[in-house]
């Protein structure tokens, strides 16, 4: 399905989620495709180490699982996406190259049930006074939309090197990790709104 998209390439496989962490400790990858249930370690398992030992490594679940636990641990655990299986191959191609591309992506189901607990969790992004300037709040609208930096810096009339910058002026302002926790702070303070 992967390569029925002649720009994407599958350059290893493993059967298990241990397989696949030792499979990056072997060779470099863009992009690591993981299912939830897997023998010996399972993808929300194996999607903690990777991140942890290549955080810059794009991980997407792909998964049979619509299930809000399963979908809130791979996000706690810094995926860049979460798809279920019974999508269209496009959705997966394009999924695939919106996380290359540094984009966060929800299937639109498993969205429904995750979002309203990010919006009521008590977690430690809790509204606090911040001096973002207006350009750093449009960018955090637009990651909180879904927007990749191509994406915001069209919409900005920015470069891309000027988005890249003003993230990390952003995440050093709120003592955020990284894109998702960008994502998921606007989407609780209702930054996510399209004007």
């Amino acid at each position: 399905m992967i390569e029925a998209d002649t720009s994407l390439k599958v350059t290893g496989e493993a059967g298990n989620g241990q397989e696949a962490v030792n499979l990056c400790r072997q060779q470099q990858f863009d992009l690591a495709l993981l299912d939830i249930r897997m023998p010996v370690m399972n993808g929300l398992e194996a999607s903690k180490l990777i991140r942890e030992i290549y955080p810059d490594m794009k991980i997407l679940i792909l998964t049979t699982f619509n299930d809000e636990d399963y979908a809130m641990e791979a996000l706690k655990n810094q995926v860049n996406g979460y798809l279920l299986k019974n999508g269209e191959i496009d959705e997966l191609h394009q999924a695939i190259y919106h996380c290359l591309d540094g984009g966060l992506i929800i299937e639109g189901k498993v969205a429904a049930k995750v979002m309203p607990s990010l919006i009521h969790s008590n977690t430690s992004l809790d509204a606090v006074n911040h001096e973002l300037t207006e350009r750093e709040l449009s960018i955090l609208s637009l990651i909180g939309q879904g927007h990749n930096n191509q994406e915001i810096a069209e919409e900005l009339f920015l470069s891309i090197g000027t988005v890249k910058n003003n993230i990390s002026g952003i995440l050093d302002k709120l003592d955020l990790r990284d894109r998702t926790q960008l994502a998921i702070y606007a989407i609780r303070h209702n930054l996510d709104r399209k004007e």
